[in-house]
């Protein structure tokens, strides 16, 4: 889970924004497609492969930030009736299309190596970076508003209480009917003029979050830092915008098709698996130890998870606690199996079987999923492009990951350096989240304005930083150069 998450505005000639360019050249971002690969992608966006089942007719919706057009999914919810005993009488019928890409990519072509050689797509503040060309991921393969697409159609029926009662996915046409909004999404249901399918987005994102608190899982819903122009031009400011409850219903219907895709998997005994070890005492302890530093109230014998849903992310300690959290959700990889279902397949995080399946044209390993669930579905073994991938994705995916989480990590650190330049010197109030072992004047450090986690140094006499206090601090270094932020008890 990302730490925190950026946005720059788009005008371009920004200090920031050669910076960052000069951050991807460093990072050796493959920022052009080869023209064998932009070539294929061509005629694949002018001759997809489109499925015989023609769904049409759903009137599915996608729910994604404003400016996103690389859509992977979207959703029709609907109730279910029926009066007899294994009717479902009282459920829920998900429906849950997600972008074929398969539909487009030939298996050992230019675009299949190019997807092999990028794994994911990365996000910079200032642009994406895709997995696929843009005519693919953000034109011809993306489900777009009033677009017929192929699609991996997922049905899946739930019981009264949110519970799966049965599944199935096929390819099929699809064409979304309405691109809605994460904001826009919460205000209609918050003022009930949303129609039924949107406001059965809250009824059915509760019952799983409640299956999920039942299953000991946890979501964290960790602040947004985002970066906002000033009203006068005048410069940037970060800022922390919480996540709405409409983010995490949508994230619970993403988690629900991932579940039933790794349910698939291991009945079928082919499958990769998304897969969590439980965090290791020593974390559960400095996790421990940051919230009481942060005054955040962690009653003896409360699970983890239950601390975590009861925290406000709105107000500065919760943000910083919600920050620290994701230390516990390190060491996550990929499981493949075939023959037999894992020993360990659980994620810890969701407290079940999960697998990545519903972000295609975003990540590699989820066309791969896809059709893993598509032949378990249908009873029949795995094409053999699939199965042959297998072992090596794993592998394939921890470096991708690797990359993209060092992208992430060092646009923090460079925004924050750039925005704070020419404050050095400055006073700021900070609280004090954690402290290094070997070194107690040495630390992690939340500014709540700017929307700073950064580090602190004391000179070699200063007293012990007085974890989980508010402390006056003085910035003593910002340099976008080197990306490095420091501050200095003032």
């Amino acid at each position: 889970m990302p730490r925190r998450h950026l946005l720059v505005p788009a005008a371009d000639g920004t200090v920031l924004r050669d910076a960052l360019r000069a951050l991807r050249v460093r990072l050796e971002v493959p920022e052009e497609f080869p023209a064998a690969v932009l070539a294929e992608a061509r005629r694949a966006a002018d001759r997809p492969r489109m499925p015989e089942l023609d769904a049409t007719d759903l009137p599915l919706f996608t729910i994604d930030p404003p400016t996103s057009t690389d859509l992977d999914q979207a959703m029709h919810l609907a109730r279910r009736t029926g009066t007899g005993a294994g009717s479902g009488a009282g459920g829920y019928r998900v429906h849950y299309a997600i972008a074929d890409v398969a539909a487009f990519v030939t298996p050992g072509g230019a675009l299949d190596a190019e997807a092999h050689r990028r794994v994911t797509t990365l996000y910079f503040p200032d642009e994406r970076v895709p997995l696929h060309p843009q005519l693919l991921s953000e034109g011809a393969a993306s489900l777009l508003p009033g677009q017929d697409r192929p699609a991996l159609l997922w049905r899946i029926d739930l019981d009264a209480t949110g519970r799966v009662t049965a599944t199935d996915v096929r390819r099929a046409r699809v064409r979304s009917r309405a691109k809605l909004d994460y904001a826009g999404v919460q205000r209609s249901i918050d003022d009930g003029t949303a129609e039924e399918p949107v406001a059965l987005l809250k009824e059915i994102g509760l019952l799983r979050e409640g299956l999920e608190r039942d299953r000991g899982g946890i979501s964290l819903n960790v602040p947004e830092q985002e970066i906002e122009q000033r009203p006068d031009g005048d410069g940037y400011v970060l800022e922390y915008r919480a996540p709405l409850p409409a983010d995490g219903w949508n994230a619970q219907i993403s988690l629900l098709a991932g579940m039933a895709a790794a349910d698939l998997m291991i009945r079928s005994g082919t499958g990769i698996l998304r897969t969590l070890p439980a965090a290791p005492q020593s974390a559960a302890d400095r996790l421990g130890r940051v919230a009481e530093a942060l005054q955040v109230d962690w009653p003896a014998g409360t699970p983890y998870a239950d601390v975590i849903r009861s925290l406000d992310p709105r107000r500065p300690a919760h943000a910083a606690f919600l920050q620290e959290c994701t230390s516990l959700l390190r060491g996550a990889g990929y499981t493949v199996f075939d023959g037999a279902a894992p020993e360990h397949a659980e994620h810890a995080a969701v407290a079940a079987p999960y697998t990545h399946c519903t972000a295609p044209l975003r990540r590699l390993v989820d066309r791969y999923a896809g059709e893993l669930c598509l032949a378990a579905v249908a009873g029949e073994q795995p094409p053999d492009w699939v199965r042959a991938a297998l072992p090596g994705l794993p592998k394939e995916m921890a470096a991708g990951t690797q990359h993209a989480n060092r992208a992430e990590r060092e646009c923090v650190d460079l925004i924050e350096a750039a925005l704070l330049k020419d404050r050095v010197g400055e006073i700021f109030d900070a609280f004090v989240i954690d402290l290094d072992d070997r070194e107690p004047g040495t630390g992690t450090i939340h500014l709540d304005d700017p929307a700073v986690v950064a580090r602190i140094q004391s000179p070699p006499s200063a007293p012990r930083l007085p974890l989980g206090h508010h402390l006056r601090v003085r910035l003593t270094q910002a340099d976008p150069d080197t990306s490095t932020v420091l501050f200095a008890p003032a």
